[in-house]
């Protein structure tokens, strides 16, 4: 194998990652904000923010999804436990000695097995679970005749809550992984770009350079 610059992410890849990512840290502000931690904005317009932002991510999450499902995208997604430990074993332990990472990506593989977990759990268990909980939360004056006590919406409220603290988690320590190993501008570049250094075999150099000369980098 040998390592080439290749277009790996591509702009809808791109344009996904940065609105999604940008549409979290919006949810999380007017959140605090909804909670009463800071008074930055209004109640009120929290309040409609946060609604307007998790409605047009619930429809960006429903497109990604099709896609994903369509395209075969989501087989990069699926978890592997072939070089899990040695991946868990470097960002606990090798990355504060000096280790090289013990995954080389490639073509049709760019997540590590930890990576490909971690976003796997993000996509199945919180994201679905922030998503029925906001409209569980949001329609609540449809169904409150059927909570007279009051205890599902505080079951609501409290999973829509610690689910949101969750992503925030990720969001953190994704941030925070993105300056060991080459550096932080060396992580975020290929999100801008859309070239990343991977591995290719002989046979899919020729075929990258045949069919789509474009996707390598000179």
């Amino acid at each position: 194998m040998a390592e080439r610059k290749v277009l790996v992410y591509t702009r809808f890849n791109r344009l996904w990652h940065w609105s999604q990512a940008a549409s979290i840290l919006v949810l999380l502000f007017t959140g605090l904000r909804i909670m009463g931690l800071h008074g930055v904005l209004t109640f009120g317009l929290a309040v409609t923010i946060h609604s307007v932002v998790a409605v047009a991510l619930m429809l960006l999450w429903a497109f990604t999804a099709f896609w994903l499902l369509t395209t075969g995208t989501w087989r990069q997604f699926a978890p592997r436990r072939a070089g899990l430990w040695q991946v868990a074993r470097f960002y606990a332990w090798g990355v504060f000695r000096g280790e090289e990472h013990p995954y080389r990506k490639v073509l049709r593989r760019r997540h590590n097995p930890l990576q490909a977990l971690a976003y796997l759990a993000l996509k199945v268990l919180l994201f679905p679970a922030v998503f029925l909980s906001g409209i569980a939360y949001l329609g609540y004056g449809l169904w409150d005749a059927l909570d007279p006590s009051g205890w599902a919406i505080w079951a609501v409220a409290n999973i829509h809550i610690l689910t949101a603290f969750a992503i925030g988690s990720f969001v953190v320590a994704h941030v925070y992984l993105l300056t060991v190993g080459h550096g932080f501008r060396e992580h975020v570049k290929p999100m801008l770009t859309g070239f990343e250094t991977v591995d290719l075999t002989p046979e899919q150099e020729a075929y990258l350079a045949a069919e789509e000369p474009r996707r390598l980098k000179p």
